[in-house]
């Protein structure tokens, strides 16, 4: 049977990154861009409603994986879609 481990909050705290809000800084930066960019585009003060359901959508990601805006850059950057994807399914890394 396996031991549990204990968690230090020190060191959850050390490990995990920047907050604002419940959402990692970047998420919290890439929905203030985007509700901007809304707001000119639409000039409607409903955006403010679509900025609240991004956020809360950060919010939920952020609880189950606090880096998954950097994860997903991660992906995005460094694994592009292979020549056979569509028989294949997958990704791999470029080498």
């Amino acid at each position: 049977m396996a031991i549990p481990l204990d968690r230090s909050v020190v060191f959850v705290a050390l490990t995990r990154p920047q907050m604002f809000a419940g959402v990692t800084w970047s998420w919290f930066v890439a929905n203030l861009i985007l509700s901007a960019e809304l707001f000119l585009i639409f000039k409607s003060p409903y955006v403010l409603a679509a900025a609240l359901v991004i956020h809360l959508v950060g919010l939920v990601l952020c609880l189950r994986e606090p880096r998954i805006m950097d994860i997903w850059i991660a992906r995005v950057s460094h694994c592009r879609r292979v020549p056979n994807y569509r028989r294949w399914g997958c990704n791999s890394y470029s080498a």
